[in-house]
């Protein structure tokens, strides 16, 4: 199985590198300082109990690479775009594309049923571009539970939540072989993995504790634990956590979120979300897939959710005052 990692940051970068030394065949698309170090020095994957560096294929153009049999896309969200434009190359009538990214994904309507079904998302794919290019029956659903980061080009670090893994799920439910052969090669190289029936749900139950503290951090530019030491914090938190079950359950979800486990969990953490990473290291942000997404979804099935739209609106305009989000406005 031919496995290319588009996007080798944190996510993807520990995936690849597990991957590789497991024996997959991998390569990545990586670009920048980052694709420099890596093919100079190689990719350097640290855990907290080991550290180990190996090279690899890496290109910051596809076409190199060639076709593969599964893509796993590990990008943040606005660089879907160029997603969309490069990855033609790397794909085959069979080619699964795994999509294993925070928030609300690009195909999340397809083979949902109901009146939404095969409703698009253009705040995540522009002019259905990935709808075109990808298509939704390649498309898989991915849940990526640890923390990471990238401290430095051709470096990538594990810094929690290893025991979790990944979980893997097809839009419509079904247990195929593909994502049988995606799992397969994950155990054989030590990484936790689950399929699951109803990616769906995980996806919202991901996204319900990325909202408790996230926006928070963002706006405090401190640690989830640290957002939790104000009282008035932690009836946003819990706001927020009722927001989003309220949401999911108007999506057909049930969450059955424990609030008072969220709180206790935040007030241990002491790691700064990705979206936070991204505000400090001066990248573009996650805002759309995590914040306007599921607003837009609100607003689709009459929910109100006036903690989370306060909150997306003075991150919006944080970030754009540091150049780092161009999105429209919530009520444009």
């Amino acid at each position: 199985m031919r496995i290319c990692v588009f996007g080798a940051g944190s996510v993807g970068g520990y995936l690849g590198g597990s991957l590789a030394r497991g024996g997959a065949q991998i390569s990545v698309v990586a670009r920048g300082a980052h694709l420099k170090a890596i093919r100079t020095d190689g990719l350097r994957v640290e855990t907290p109990g080991e550290s180990f560096t190996l090279r690899l294929p890496a290109s910051d153009d596809p076409s190199e690479l060639g076709p593969q049999d599964v893509v796993l896309v590990t990008v943040k969200s606005p660089s879907l775009p160029q997603v969309a434009a490069g990855i033609a190359p790397l794909l085959h009538e069979k080619t699964a594309v795994a999509f294993v990214m925070n928030g609300i994904p690009w195909w999340y309507f397809h083979a949902h049923g109901g009146p939404l079904d095969g409703r698009r998302l253009p705040l995540l794919d522009p002019g259905d571009a990935l709808w075109r290019t990808v298509t939704p029956r390649r498309a898989l659903g991915g849940i990526f539970w640890p923390a990471g980061s990238a401290p430095a080009p051709g470096v990538v670090r594990l810094l929690s939540g290893a025991g979790r893994g990944t979980a893997f799920g097809e839009p419509d439910g079904r247990i195929t072989p593909r994502i049988e052969a995606i799992a397969a090669t994950f155990r054989a190289a030590g990484l936790p993995v689950s399929i699951t029936s109803d990616i769906r749900t995980l996806l919202w139950q991901k996204l319900a504790f990325n909202l408790s503290a996230g926006p928070l951090c963002v706006l405090t530019q401190t640690s989830v634990r640290d957002t939790q030491t104000e009282d008035a914090l932690v009836v946003t938190s819990r706001h927020v956590l009722a927001e989003a079950d309220a949401l999911a359950c108007s999506m057909g979800i049930t969450l059955d979120i424990d609030v008072d486990n969220v709180v206790a969990i935040n007030r241990n953490l002491g790691h700064r979300p990705s979206i936070l990473q991204d505000l400090e290291a001066g990248r573009p942000m996650e805002i759309d897939a995590l914040y306007s997404v599921p607003l837009e979804m609100a607003r689709m099935a009459g929910i109100a959710m006036p903690t989370l739209e306060l909150l997306a609106s003075l991150i919006k305009a944080k970030a754009r005052a540091k150049g780092l989000y161009s999105g429209g406005s919530e009520t444009g």
